[in-house]
């Protein structure tokens, strides 16, 4: 194999979770040309990736656009596809390249199927995602090693988000003199956060208990929500939501000791970054989703979501996430948290 493209048209922890494939084929094709194409806003986390050459952003605004995506990878005359996707969109993306191998995931037993050349073996229920995406891989003939995320930041990012961080705090935080906590409390869908009061709740307990600064992830759209946890905390948390970019936010959770969040993209860049992660997770099943790290804890009560899952979750204060306790959390941090200088 001489020209390699890996599809994963998902969200950016999956994203991160499809980087062991990457690994694996660099190692099987040191020679190759291998490029990536992704969903806009989550390139990024692929910019600085030692196993790839090329990131494509998969164009989704106009029919003229999408088909003229479709013309240029079929210029770029891949001789192997595999699409990590599991969906329609993205087999099709696979079948219009024209590459004679066409190695793709189909859980759904879905017609995406007849436009690969081989359908990777999947076994949703029991493995990993990681496990899952690198089926695809073996189906070339490669046996690959478990690997983990590989996230990536580059001299200017470290020093752009060390100055970011100390004019947001108005303090000089990146001199490591105190100890970074990292709160991440969006979620893609509500039934998978946390309260936000419990955030406020536990930042008290652990500035009280170790003399850390907490600091409040998000995107622009989270904004309001991290101020809310930190108007709720007597320990002032630094609201980053929303002011750094992605490369920036990966370079800051390098100088923390400890994040804690729920199930989400930034969850996985924690663990990549081999930050130590407590890991909130709900409907979602980390046997199959879980952080891959060295020091990982999750809190997961492993309730039967499927008769309420959303939008319709009836369980009120019997919900996966509010069975969590800040107790709880509190006791994994501490158990995890790590001093970082």
């Amino acid at each position: 194999m001489r020209n390699i493209l890996v599809i994963k048209l998902r969200y950016l922890g999956d994203v991160l979770l499809a980087t062991p494939v990457l690994h694996a084929l660099r190692e099987a094709f040191p020679d190759a040309h291998i490029a990536a194409a992704v969903n806009r806003g989550t390139e990024d986390v692929l910019k600085w990736n030692p196993d790839l050459n090329d990131v494509l952003v998969v164009e989704r605004s106009g029919l003229a656009g999408q088909i003229g995506f479709l013309k240029a990878v079929r210029r770029r005359r891949f001789d192997c596809v595999i699409d990590l996707t599991d969906g329609d969109r993205a087999a099709i993306l696979a079948r219009f390249s024209g590459a004679p191998v066409r190695i793709g995931l189909n859980d759904e037993h879905r017609w995406r199927g007849l436009l690969y050349t081989a359908v990777a073996r999947s076994e949703p229920s029991v493995a990993h995602r990681i496990e899952r995406d690198l089926e695809t891989v073996r189906s070339l003939g490669i046996q690959p090693k478990s690997g983990l995320p590989v996230l990536r930041t580059s001299d200017q990012d470290d020093q752009d988000a060390a100055r970011q961080l100390d004019e947001i705090a108005g303090e000089p935080l990146s001199k490591g003199t105190r100890p970074l906590i990292m709160f991440q409390p969006g979620a893609r869908y509500w039934f998978k956060a946390w309260p936000v009061e419990r955030f406020a709740d536990l930042a008290n307990r652990l500035t009280e208990r170790d003399d850390c600064r907490i600091l409040i992830g998000g995107h622009t759209g989270e904004r309001a929500l991290a101020e809310g946890i930190a108007k709720g905390a007597r320990s002032k948390p630094v609201v980053l939501a929303g002011r750094t970019t992605l490369l920036q936010y990966a370079a800051i959770l390098k100088r923390c000791a400890l994040f804690v969040g729920n199930d989400n993209g930034p969850m996985h860049m924690a663990a990549a970054m081999g930050v130590p992660v407590v890991a909130l997770f709900g409907p979602s099943n980390p046997a199959e989703w879980g952080p891959r790290g060295a020091r990982v804890e999750v809190l997961y009560k492993g309730l039967d979501c499927r008769r309420c899952f959303h939008p319709t979750c009836t369980r009120g204060d019997q919900s996966c996430m509010r069975l969590i306790a800040v107790d709880e959390v509190f006791a994994a941090a501490g158990r995890l948290f790590t001093v970082k200088v």
